[in-house]
């Protein structure tokens, strides 16, 4: 078994391809040695900022031989009276074989000639020569650019190429115009710690040997280092390293040998909100901020950087990082006096100049809009004056930060700073904390709002949003959307699922709706009972979604809840978003119990039966639906009285344990209407007979129709 080395050495690559890269080679190497017969017995990926690697331990020498079955003319054209004709000897010449090697096998379509043909496996060599150009020219990625006068394409410059069988050179040519690359034994050490060439010996020593030149090629070994200096590194200043795992996979591909760099800067601009300062360290110089301890929000006035320079020189690296960073936070401070200079709501003329969408009008018009929105949620929830209007107040501010100067430097604070700078400007706490808020969830993990009033603003936002994009005919498809509505959209959900927020989403889509068709009539592209449509199906998906994938429910009891095409159930979702997520989740419940069971048998042969008759489904009495004077057998009036007694216990109620109960009490009433000794014929010849038992059924269907379609569940 062979060791095979491939090592692309290039110019410093973007931090993000070296992970993008080594994610396709896992995905197509194995992909392509398979289908060329070859099975490792181990592959391991490598990369750091100037080089992408693969190590595929425990090749053969060459492929395994290879039995194939070549089908050759149907046999009578092969053979005539027992002698091959010209089409057998033909076959027979093109295979390389005899024609006694011939054989004559029935199939599909009648007997055919065959012959059994042994492909003698490739070296492994010769085959790794055409697989490696294909692994280098088939990765992708953005941004790629072209060097010399050739056509290859890469991130940075290809600069070198080791490829190595074990121990012997595998010559290999990348091809790029008049300056191709040719393979070698020779890579490059750390450009500042071992410059110059580095031959590799053997394609099993390559972690060791770059090692020893200064380059810790495994990534998942880079990491933990980088991890463990920061951690050292903050202990030393007796302080907690900020670790985002963003930032730290990120310097991670930027480093060959890393070594952590405690920088300082002046005490003065701890002044700055913290926020400011770590966005100024994270997003803008990769550095890692430092807290007084953890939990806490205090910052020390250190930063940790991981340099990929000479560690001897860890004082004239920290003290030019402190210089670069002193000036930006210099900026930010400017920034900071003068955005609080004046108040929050002085910048709300400058919003008018700011577009939100070329036919939506400009962002000071979308906080018009959201402040009517959230008036109109204020209503549904029935909120008190005051929350009333703190939440007109923070919709109306909700947007200003974003022509400050801050936020123009610093887009990723926007909410930060205006929750800063309503407070400077007097605002009450709830409206500040609303600014923030309103923005939450800002991705799939973040937190969501914690204040009615930031609820209520965050979903008037998005709601606006979501009608005003679909209504200009930009509806997301496959994979495209460009203003994140799918987010927006489970955002909303969340929110209301997370606040226990009793809203009426139907309500609230056609009233925003109606408010889009009334001021933007000239660029609406759907008809409004289109666009109102259009939405509901959207926010159907987006639950159904989130139920299977967030809360982890069954696609049959999702499909229960919501209804399959039944136009009751998908209003009612979306009417209540609250008992559609506690309808599903219980019924979850009881499946995993076991109770679900205990009553699906019963509830779906009713509803099957019940759905040949005509009874409305919002009957729920019997004595208003069955008439007890055309009974005949003794189940009818045993199961009356049962439907009787659930209908009694319920009372309306949308209590869907006590209803799981009642329903398991009457299953064997009503398994004995079906199948016992009184059991009864449901579609009687007599008409009124025939009615009065599917009305029986009906009800009991009904019942269970409170808590969902058992038609659409699949019997565990």
């Amino acid at each position: 078994m062979a060791t095979f080395l491939l090592e692309v050495g290039t110019e410093e690559l973007p931090a993000s391809f070296v992970d993008e890269a080594l994610e396709q080679w896992r995905s197509r190497i194995p992909k392509s040695l398979t289908e060329h017969a070859l099975s490792p017995e181990s592959i391991q990926y490598f990369g750091t900022p100037r080089r992408l690697a693969v190590l595929i331990s425990g090749l053969p020498d060459r492929q395994p031989d290879q039995e194939e079955d070549v089908k050759g003319p149907p046999a009578q054209a092969a053979f005539k009276d027992g002698k091959p004709t010209k089409a057998a000897e033909g076959f027979a010449q093109k295979q390389g074989v005899n024609i006694a090697d011939l054989e004559i096998r029935p199939t599909d379509k009648g007997e055919f000639i065959f012959v059994k043909k042994i492909i003698v496996g490739q070296p492994t060599t010769e085959i790794l020569k055409l697989l490696v150009p294909e692994w280098i020219t088939g990765l992708e990625g953005k941004r790629f650019m072209r060097w010399a006068d050739g056509d290859l394409k890469f991130p940075r410059p290809i600069r070198w190429l080791v490829t190595l069988f074990d121990q012997e050179l595998l010559p290999i040519t990348l091809t790029n115009g008049s300056q191709g690359c040719h393979s070698d034994r020779d890579s490059q050490g750390h450009r500042v710690l071992h410059p110059g060439a580095l031959k590799i010996a053997s394609a099993a020593n390559y972690v060791e040997t770059l090692e020893a030149a200064f380059v810790q090629v495994e990534i998942e070994k880079r990491q933990e280092v980088i991890r463990q200096q920061i951690e050292d590194a903050a202990a030393s200043i007796q302080g907690v390293a900020v670790i985002n795992p963003d930032l730290l996979a990120e310097v991670t591909n930027l480093v060959e040998y890393p070594t952590a760099v405690v920088g300082k800067f002046d005490q003065a601009f701890l002044e700055l909100p913290p926020e400011v300062i770590i966005t100024e360290m994270e997003s803008h110089q990769r550095y890692f901020p430092v807290l007084r301890q953890a939990g806490s929000d205090e910052l020390l006035p250190n930063f940790i950087t991981i340099s990929n320079g000479d560690p001897q020189k860890q004082d004239l690296i920290a003290e030019g990082n402190g210089r670069v960073i002193r000036a930006r936070l210099s900026d930010g401070k400017f920034f900071f006096d003068a955005d609080r200079a004046v108040s929050l709501e002085s910048y709300l003329p400058k919003l008018e100049t700011v577009t939100f969408q070329a036919d939506l009008g400009s962002v000071r018009q979308k906080v018009d809009r959201i402040s009517r929105v959230a008036a109109q949620i204020a209503t549904q929830l029935k909120v008190g004056a005051a929350d009333q209007a703190h939440i007109q107040r923070a919709a109306l501010l909700c947007k200003a930060d974003l022509v400050t100067q801050m936020v123009g430097e610093f887009p990723e604070l926007q909410g930060v700073m205006g929750q800063k700078y309503a407070i400077a400007s007097g605002e009450p706490q709830s409206v500040a904390d609303a600014i923030f808020e309103h923005y939450l969830p800002r991705g799939a993990t973040d937190s969501l709002p914690q204040t009615l009033v930031g609820q209520v603003v965050g979903l008037a936002d998005r709601l606006d949003t979501l009608v005003s994009i679909f209504g200009l005919g930009m509806i997301p498809s496959g994979s495209s959307d460009p203003f994140a509505l799918r987010r927006a959209a489970n955002a909303i959900i969340n929110i209301v699922w997370s606040a226990n927020l009793s809203v009426n989403l139907l309500q609230l889509l056609d009233q925003v709706v109606a408010n889009f068709e009334q001021t933007f009539s000239a660029v609406l592209k759907l008809q409004p009972q289109q666009l109102s449509q259009q939405l509901q199906d959207f926010f159907l998906q987006r639950i159904r979604t989130l139920l299977q994938d967030d809360r982890q429910i069954d696609y049959d009891l999702v499909n229960a809840v919501l209804g399959e095409n039944d136009p009751e159930y998908t209003q009612r979702a979306l009417v209540n978003l609250l008992d559609v997520r506690d309808r599903a989740l219980f019924l979850q419940s009881i499946r995993n119990d076991g109770n679900l069971a205990t009553i699906y048998e019963t509830v779906n042969r009713a509803s099957r039966l019940a759905a040949q008759g005509d009874l409305d489904p919002a009957s729920l009495d019997p004595a208003k639906v069955v008439q007890p004077k055309l009974f005949q057998k003794k189940s009818e009036p045993a199961f009356f009285d049962a439907l009787g007694k659930l209908h009694n216990q319920m009372q309306g109620q949308q209590d869907y344990q006590k209803l799981v109960k009642a329903l398991a009490e009457a299953a064997p009433t009503v398994a004995n209407f079906f199948d016992g000794e009184d059991s009864v014929l449901v579609m009687d010849p007599d008409p009124a007979i025939k009615q009065n038992r599917l009305n029986l059924l009906g009800v009991l269907r009904n019942h269970a129709r409170l808590l969902a379609d058992f038609g659409a569940i699949v019997k565990s």
